[in-house]
């Protein structure tokens, strides 16, 4: 029972901690700092908290191999860097509702990259999940924003938010396998340096540019929420979870984490949920929960159930 609590506590809390970021988000960028300046705070500080943790848990393990060095690398890249880029800089310019419409689709992603890099079996109703899903997402991607976001900014803004979905779908494939293999912190150690040498670059200006001497209180506090909370916590529990959770519990919480978005971003004033992004969500819903959907194992007979 202990254990379930556990369970449930830390998939919530992944799920909150992620829900607040789509309106924490709006608070500091642009006017504090550029959304590359955050991705710069946030990946430098993971790759010096995970790194010690490495060190500290698993110093001699190694990760080995021409192919698992090439999988870790893809997912720094795709992961960490890619992903941490795509995703602020698509916030930044859209609204939070639809940014966190638009992460549900990752599971549409794993599908479809688990059917051409591991040869899965696209069965008839994952393909109207996907079909659904993706309508759904191009619906709310070609919207008209809700919220006095300039309409071709919002554009661009979901456009790469749909880039952030995709890579991530694909780091969930890729990185399952090292997870398996390896401690976590080996696997986080490694692929968080990997996407620093790619986002740290690319947003050590904007991070440099801030006047920090500005920044309110709040802001700090944000701040270190989107460090701390937001890159190593949710990493940290999410992983952990990870092992022990069903798909069937993922699902769950992966709708939970949009509708705590909603709600954040309604009560603080940073968005409006108006009726055609219920029916987008509505559609990106189905469309998850058809793809995520195992079928049912069918009984066998006595006959041939106490063969071999």
């Amino acid at each position: 029972m202990f254990a379930k609590i556990r369970l449930h506590t830390a998939l919530f809390l992944v799920s909150l901690i992620y829900a607040g970021t789509y309106s924490l988000a709006k608070d500091i960028m642009p006017r504090y700092m550029q959304p590359l300046g955050i991705v710069t705070l946030r990946i430098a500080g993971a790759v010096l908290v995970f790194g010690l943790l490495k060190l500290l848990v698993a110093p001699r393990e190694r990760i080995s191999g021409r192919a698992d060095n090439i999988r870790a690398i893809a997912c720094g890249v795709l992961g960490i860097g890619l992903n941490q880029l795509s995703f602020f800089a698509g916030l930044n310019l859209t609204t939070p509702i639809n940014a966190s419409l638009l992460q549900t689709i990752s599971p549409i992603v794993v599908v479809l990259a688990s059917a051409v890099l591991l040869k899965d079996k696209i069965t008839p109703q994952k393909l109207v999940g996907i079909g659904l899903g993706a309508a759904g997402a191009a619906a709310l991607i070609l919207s008209r924003p809700s919220n006095g976001v300039v309409p071709q900014a919002a554009f661009l803004g979901n456009l790469y938010l749909l880039l952030n979905a995709t890579v991530f779908g694909l780091y969930l494939v890729l990185v399952a396998p090292l997870m398996r293999k390896y401690n976590a912190f080996t696997v986080l150690a490694r692929i968080f340096l990997v996407g620093g040498v790619i986002a740290i670059p690319a947003g050590l200006q904007q991070a440099i540019a801030a006047d920090y001497s500005s920044f309110p209180l709040f802001i700090w506090g944000e701040l270190g929420y989107m460090i701390f909370f937001l890159t190593i916590l949710a990493y940290l529990l999410n992983n952990w979870a990870l092992k022990y959770a069903t798909p069937a519990l993922l699902g769950v919480y992966i709708y939970l984490q949009p509708v705590l978005a909603v709600l954040i971003a309604v009560a603080t004033g940073k968005d409006r949920f108006t009726l055609d992004k219920a029916w987008q969500a509505a559609l990106i819903f189905v469309g998850v929960w058809l793809v995520s959907r195992r079928p049912k194992v069918q009984a066998l007979p006595v006959e041939a159930a106490s063969q071999g």
